[in-house]
């Protein structure tokens, strides 16, 4: 997969932040998550480095430095910090803002389309419908997100904006190829789920829907891309994510889903996986590796910048050393003589790996201007 897929495929992640990263993000529909609340979820080496480092200064600042703590993993940020530690800290910890993209704000509304369509009864789920869809949801957007209409200088009549939702509707119409609204009742959509690990890691995303298999009672999650499938031997990356997904599931609810599924709206594919407990207990001790890792970083304050081929796509270069920018002051307590950061990469067969660098195609890098996927 190029830079250009894998940025386009990093759809919502971005537009919609993960919960306690920044940013906003609908209400999921579905039921509440069943697991820990996010602020008892505090890994015990966290816990360890928040003891090591007594907050010095007024309450309000120590009600800001815990605040901008990581407090869990995403599939998103995990990715970020695999891809380029620097990058990392400057979403989660720094919280400098990114200039809204055109690719993923269309990511985000073709979301909200495919989300909403299965509201009308079975029978009127048609692609018509879908299409009337899109201004509205356009529309309510734009009012909860007005930095949005900066995308399009010339306004909503202008040729760009007109080009851009005519390539949105084209990707709601190329799903309609590939599934059929009428012959699926999602148990659950824009979920969001969180788990916590033996180890106390919180793990927590947003799932695009979770189909239950009648009788059996089967799980298929599904994950829509609007960008293009991965080339052959490059699947990795994307499932990732959804083996991450799979892992919440099943340590939430007792059941490894039957089935992962992704959508690729760009090129018309459908790329289908499916895990078993063996797979899903090596990418919990890679993410237990990953969060090991961010938490020293986070101790010393040492987050390498990791050149990679996504790096023209950055929002932060006018902050990296790479570009030869600054990083901002880091804002938190650092741990005298804490060790750097142990680097961990993914392999392709999602087993935890410290060492080199690795590629960003490995490490199912993403470009930071994205929204989510």
């Amino acid at each position: 997969m190029d830079a250009t897929q894998t940025a386009e495929n990093s759809g919502r992640d971005r537009a919609g932040a993960e919960p306690g990263e920044g940013g906003a993000r609908p209400e999921p529909t579905g039921p509440e998550p069943t697991g820990p609340a996010p602020a008892a979820a505090v890994p015990a080496q966290a816990a360890a480095v928040q003891e090591a480092l007594p907050l010095d200064g007024l309450p309000e600042q120590a009600e800001l430095d815990r605040a901008r703590r990581p407090t869990g993993l995403s599939p998103s940020r995990a990715s970020d910090f695999m891809t380029c530690p620097l990058m990392y800290r400057f979403r989660v910890i720094d919280r400098l803002p990114e200039e809204p993209s055109s690719a993923a704000t269309r990511g985000t509304l073709v979301h909200a389309v495919l989300e909403r369509i299965f509201d009308a009864p079975i029978g009127s789920r048609t692609v018509e419908r879908a299409r009337s869809l899109l201004r509205p949801r356009w529309d309510a957007l734009l009012a909860e997100r007005p930095e949005l209409a900066g995308l399009f200088p010339r306004g909503m009549d202008g040729a760009e904006f007109v080009e851009w939702l005519a390539s949105a509707e084209k990707l709601v119409e190329r799903w309609f190829e590939l599934e059929d609204p009428n012959r699926l009742e999602p148990a659950e959509r824009e979920v969001r789920v969180q788990a916590t690990l033996p180890s106390g890691l919180a793990l927590r995303g947003y799932i695009d829907r979770i189909d239950v298999a009648p009788g059996s009672g089967d799980l298929r999650v599904v994950d829509y891309k609007t960008g293009k499938a991965p080339r052959p031997g490059f699947e990795a990356q994307a499932l990732f994510q959804m083996k991450f997904y799979a892992l919440v599931l099943w340590r939430l609810r007792g059941r490894v889903p039957r089935r992962l599924q992704l959508v690729y709206l760009g090129s018309g594919d459908v790329l289908t996986h499916d895990p078993h407990e063996g797979e899903l207990l090596a990418v919990e001790r890679k993410l237990q590796a990953l969060w090991e890792a961010i938490t020293e970083a986070t101790a010393s304050g040492r987050f390498e910048a990791t050149p990679n081929k996504l790096c023209g796509w950055c929002g932060f270069q006018a902050n990296c050393p790479e570009f030869g920018g600054s990083p901002p002051p880091f804002p938190l307590p650092v741990r005298k003589n804490a060790p750097g950061p142990v680097p961990v990469t993914l392999t392709t067969a999602g087993a935890a790996r410290q060492g080199g660098a690795g590629t960003a195609a490995d490490h199912g890098g993403t470009r930071p201007d994205g929204g989510r996927s």
